[in-house]
């Protein structure tokens, strides 16, 4: 499977998330390249956050983002046992 570059800023972007609280959200300002407004677009399409430039998750966001951030960790926490 190829991850591409739209699917790296994606996740990338949910790894941004606060998990802890339900009541911090993200904003995408306008300066922001390209592909990070492209891909907080692609993200509210789906249902996963609750505005186009951002906003908090949605309950499917939040699912994407637990996964997304256990799956950086562990393999942050890999590389590091190398």
């Amino acid at each position: 499977m190829h991850l591409d570059n739209d699917f790296h800023q994606e996740v990338e972007l949910l790894t941004f998330f606060n998990l802890n609280t339900s009541q911090e959200g993200i904003k995408i300002h306008h300066e922001a390249s390209r592909e990070r407004i492209s891909a907080a677009e692609r993200l509210f399409a789906k249902g996963l956050i609750t505005q186009r430039d951002g906003g908090y998750l949605t309950p499917l966001g939040q699912h994407a983002a637990e996964h997304v951030q256990a799956l950086v960790r562990l393999l942050s926490s890999a590389d590091s046992e190398g």
